[in-house]
């Protein structure tokens, strides 16, 4: 008898989408244009990407967006509140700039938000290290109030001085137990990044950008290293602006012929139990 073909766990968990403003959106994507020539495969607006998302079996939708400067994360925060009150199955890393003045009172403030999860560093477009002083407070705060952090700390699809596995390493010296979500499975260092996990409890790493063959800069690190992390991974898919269709992903993530037991895990499983600890929020 044939081996029973792998199937995707319902609903899927999709923890790595972007949602912006309207206007703001389209900033990000002109930037994309004359910065890299990148095509932005789907260029939808917040709303057409979660009934996007929707029609396609994505269940909890969990977004990050952030703030690119000083002065901008209150009316981004303010605008997050309004669609979480909106739509009821939308959790959010929220923006957070450590040159603002009242920043570690909003965050306060946000996090007591039971479907925010916490904040998304951005850091290759913020331009500030992960080990930033500035930033301690804040990582003291998430940590407190049992949330968490979405990093953008690799070096693809491209890098400057402020990402990389070396800062990132400092900040887990002063933070050991970091409740982290490295984005793009630490993408291009993924063996770097993908050693954290043995002595850092609280790192996951998501999937999205990693698993594209005709980007020509896949995640490498084989299976074994997927199935006995499976528990620490969660599913991606960085939408809406890829390059790619979303599927591609996820068909190659299939075709790796992983056990049930992994795409149950990384598609399901462990996003919702990230959502559950971090929207029992500690007063």
């Amino acid at each position: 008898m044939p081996p029973k073909a792998k199937r995707l766990p319902e609903p899927l968990v999709d923890f790595h989408v972007h949602l912006f403003p309207d206007r703001l959106f389209d900033a990000i994507r002109r930037k994309f244009v004359t910065d890299y020539g990148w095509s932005i495969l789907h260029p939808l607006y917040w709303r057409g990407c979660v009934d996007y998302l929707r029609e396609r079996g994505v269940g909890p939708v969990v977004y990050s967006n952030y703030a690119h400067r000083k002065d901008i994360a209150r009316g981004l925060n303010d605008w997050n509140r309004n669609i979480l009150t909106e739509l009821p199955d939308l959790y959010c890393f929220v923006a957070f700039h450590p040159d603002d003045q009242d920043g570690l009172a909003m965050a306060a403030d946000l996090l007591d938000h039971p479907r925010i999860l916490g904040f998304k560093l951005q850091l290759l477009v913020q331009r500030f290290y992960p080990d930033d002083e500035r930033l301690f407070p804040l990582y003291e705060l998430v940590m407190a109030k049992q949330k968490r952090l979405l990093f953008h700390v690799g070096t693809g699809p491209v890098g400057n001085a402020f990402v990389g596995v070396a800062p990132f390493r400092r900040l887990l010296a002063r933070y050991p137990d970091l409740p982290a979500i490295v984005a793009h499975m630490g993408s291009l260092e993924y063996g770097a990044f993908g050693e954290l996990l043995a002595d850092h409890p609280g790192i996951y790493l998501d999937t999205a950008f990693s698993f594209l063959p005709r980007l020509g800069s896949m995640f490498d690190l084989g299976n074994d290293f997927l199935e006995t992390n499976r528990e620490r991974i969660i599913y991606g898919s960085d939408f809406p602006n890829i390059l790619f269709p979303r599927e591609d992903e996820i068909d190659t993530l299939l075709g790796l012929d992983l056990s049930q037991s992994f795409y149950d895990a990384v598609f399901r499983d462990n996003g919702l139990r990230l959502i559950r600890e971090c929207s029992q929020a500690r007063p």
